[in-house]
């Protein structure tokens, strides 16, 4: 594979509400399961060969080493078939109802190894979506799953769930030596409203990072160090994540929206700010925190009113691409998340009004958009004018549909050299 990725997604969120007694599941609810070829037709018929894609854990795996592969073999052998390459998403903002909650520490490793094993020919994973949305989310904003509020539950989820990303990439990295990890996170900027709130907002900017400073064992500041230890975090377990080495398995995926950047008033209350920054300033404070590879793995907005607002969005985001790259980081990848509107993330799945929500390329009629035919012509124009992506990634990518048993073993030889090079170097 030797051009630009660009992809699109299929909303896979399922957390819980209500205290676990409804799953928000967006792929019944954009009619995935009973429209999957038809998605994956429209995939194709906007020539893209990537998509963030993978089975609902709640239906899949149903206790410890029982699944159910039978959706999965369905859509995936039908992903491979078609040529398009999967970023497969493990866990998306829940897990099954036999483990409860982001409070439990037992996920989901065992799973990510069983997927991994079933199909081998899967190389691009996104182990847990957007760690740090999910714990803000479940366990400090009390929206979803445990819907709980404090410091501590925040602390305990999210270290449960890198630890869980982290696990994951370790048990793929078994069977398959030349997995590449893009983690979908989203990129936050919290701006101080006058000088009182700059003590907040600095810590906030803090807090931000740190589902990824665990992830790729970046030594964490002073003050952060001491929040996490103060709220559960046990030095033993902070220890863990320092002592990881799969940077070089990594491109860090980041999330852009016109909600990611935060006013901060001197209480530490927040508001939205709009876009002040913008995708190309903020992403350039995280790759020159974590030095890797970048793709811009999620991006939406509403059609609205005037039917031109998603384009535009498009157009701007895409121009925030070309100047990340065009000031020297290594941008990999874009994606318009998701192929089609969505269902009730005007609150954030918080609520279950079956309200849709005009954020799809296409509607859930599966009629293409404004924005859809925008980013058509967008990837007809600029497909093949990018520079390869073998420039910057430390692993080739290599086409799926091209890859036998045989070839693998080869493959897993090769990165299995890699990788005792990239550890011998440190």
């Amino acid at each position: 594979m030797n051009y630009f990725m660009f992809a699109t997604g299929i909303e896979n969120s399922y957390p819980t509400i209500q205290g676990g007694r409804v799953r928000m599941d967006e792929m019944e609810r954009c009619r995935h399961y009973e429209l999957w070829r038809r998605d994956f037709e429209l995939v194709q018929e906007l020539g893209i060969d990537f998509l963030r894609y993978g089975p609902p854990i709640h239906h899949t795996w149903l206790g410890p080493d029982r699944y159910d592969w039978s959706f999965a073999d369905e859509t995936f052998s039908d992903l491979r078939r078609r040529r398009i390459t999967p970023i497969v998403d493990l866990c998306h903002f829940g897990v099954p109802d036999w483990l409860g909650n982001f409070q439990n520490p037992d996920f989901p490793e065992q799973y990510a190894r069983a997927f991994a094993l079933r199909y081998p020919w899967v190389q691009l994973f996104t182990p847990v979506n957007e760690m740090y949305i999910c714990a803000l989310f479940s366990a400090k904003y009390g929206w979803w799953n445990e819907q709980l509020s404090s410091d501590a539950a925040f602390v305990t989820a999210l270290k449960f769930i890198v630890k869980a990303n982290v696990l994951a990439m370790r048990e793929i990295l078994t069977v398959r030596p030349d997995a590449i990890f893009i983690q979908s996170e989203s990129s936050e900027y919290f701006h101080a409203q006058n000088p009182a709130a700059i003590g907040p907002a600095e810590f906030m900017n803090a807090v931000r990072f740190l589902s990824l400073d665990l992830n790729y064992g970046y030594r964490v500041c002073s003050d952060m160090y001491e929040y996490l230890l103060d709220h559960g975090m046990t030095r033993a377990e902070y220890h863990f994540f320092l002592e990881q080495n799969l940077k070089h398995h990594c491109i860090l995926g980041n999330d852009y929206y016109a909600t990611n950047e935060h006013l901060v008033r001197p209480d530490g209350h927040t508001e939205w700010a709009g876009e002040i920054y913008g995708y190309s300033v903020i992403t350039s404070q995280y790759c020159a925190r974590y030095r890797l590879p970048v793709m811009h793995t999620e991006t939406n907005l509403l059609q609205g009113p005037l039917g031109t607002e998603a384009v535009t969005w498009l157009h701007k985001q895409w121009a925030n691409v070309l100047r990340v790259r065009n000031d020297g980081l290594p941008i990999v990848g874009f994606t318009w998340y998701s192929l089609t509107d969505q269902v009730d993330w005007d609150t954030a799945l918080r609520e279950n009004n079956g309200q849709v929500n005009a954020l799809g390329l296409f509607d859930l009629d599966r009629n293409i958009r404004p924005v859809g035919q925008a980013y058509q012509q967008l990837i007809a124009e600029w497909k093949e004018v990018l520079p390869t992506q073998s420039v910057v990634l430390a692993l080739p990518v290599g086409p799926p549909w091209q890859q036998q048993e045989g070839r693998l073993s080869d493959v897993k030889d090769s990165a299995g050299e890699r990788e005792r090079r990239c550890i011998k170097a440190g």
